[in-house]
């Protein structure tokens, strides 16, 4: 993963005719596979999107033609599906708002519509796992220390960042790539939920400090990796990763540079020979959004080629 050369950049596409970049339209669509849910995101806030479902919208919307009272009814049930669609957008995006003023990090009203796309879609069942074969898990007294894995060579798309906080950049960056994933691509397809999103980091050579330049990672589902998607953002990018060895431990909580710095220095002092990892590129893996509050994390050595 880490050393790869980047793939050069794709260039911007501009949006089909009629299509507004910001305002991707209320129809869910998706790529091949993906069906439709109804779960909120992690971390998606307390009151959590309205109770309504895509296909009960759709249903609010079918009119008969038969009679022109059933004509009026449908007209006033598709603008109160409209309001409610309206308040949960309101909902979503003032709570995404809060988490990222305590980031330092504005979150754009144009953010409305990729957080609610997000969030109905964010079905656990639904979520595709990034395929890797486990070769060893090193225990101890009952407690897993570190899992070393292989990972396949994949396509990814990717944006690079460097924000003066660590926080920041994974912020800014994860919104980038929701915009992607939420129909802001050449395919118009909500690409789906994968998981985990993935951070390189890099440290010093004593692996004392963090730099600020970092690069922000999503994986793209099977069905996308023969013929990925364009962005539209030209900021990101399609790049293959080659089939890599990594040493993964677990964590949980907020990842900042101090939390990175501990995880890393504490699992160089678990593995036998960590000689055999980069000393300066490292993975932070996020099985949750940057908005959610107790977040399922991983710190990835990776072994040199």
């Amino acid at each position: 993963m880490a050393g790869v050369p980047a793939a050069e950049a794709v260039p911007a596409v501009p949006p089909p005719p009629g299509r507004c970049l910001d305002k991707p339209g209320r129809g869910e669509r998706r790529a091949a596979g993906m069906e439709t849910g109804g779960c909120r995101m992690g971390g998606a806030g307390p009151g959590g999107p309205a109770a309504i479902t895509l296909e009960e919208l759709d249903g609010l919307a079918e009119e008969s033609p038969d009679s022109a009272y059933h004509s009026h009814g449908s007209s006033l049930e598709e603008e109160a599906a409209e309001r409610m669609d309206d308040e949960e957008q309101e909902r979503l995006l003032s709570y995404w708002q809060s988490v990222g003023r305590g980031h330092q990090v504005d979150v754009p009203r144009d953010m409305a519509e990729p957080i609610q796309q997000l969030t109905r879609n964010n079905n656990p069942q639904e979520r595709q796992s990034i395929p890797f074969t486990l070769i060893q898990r090193k225990e101890k007294l009952g407690d897993l220390l570190y899992e070393k894995r292989q990972y396949g060579k994949a396509k990814w798309a990717c944006i690079k960042m460097k924000e003066k906080q660590y926080e920041q950049s994974i912020c800014l960056g994860f919104m980038k790539l929701m915009r992607y994933i939420c129909e802001q691509n050449s395919s118009g397809l909500y690409l789906g939920i994968t998981v985990p999103i993935v951070t390189i980091v890099h440290t010093n050579e004593a692996q004392s400090a963090m730099t600020q330049a970092v690069t922000v990672a999503y994986y793209l589902p099977e069905v996308l990796q023969d013929e990925p998607p364009h962005p539209f953002d030209s900021d990101i990018i399609i790049e293959e990763w080659p089939a890599t060895i990594v040493y993964s431990r677990s964590f949980r909580g907020i990842t900042n540079e101090d939390s990175i710095m501990r995880e890393i220095n504490l699992l160089a002092a678990i593995l036998e020979s960590p000689e055999l990892c980069l000393r300066d590129t490292f993975i932070i893996a996020g099985y949750t959004n940057p908005a959610a509050a107790n977040r399922h994390n991983e710190i990835w050595f990776l072994q040199r080629p």
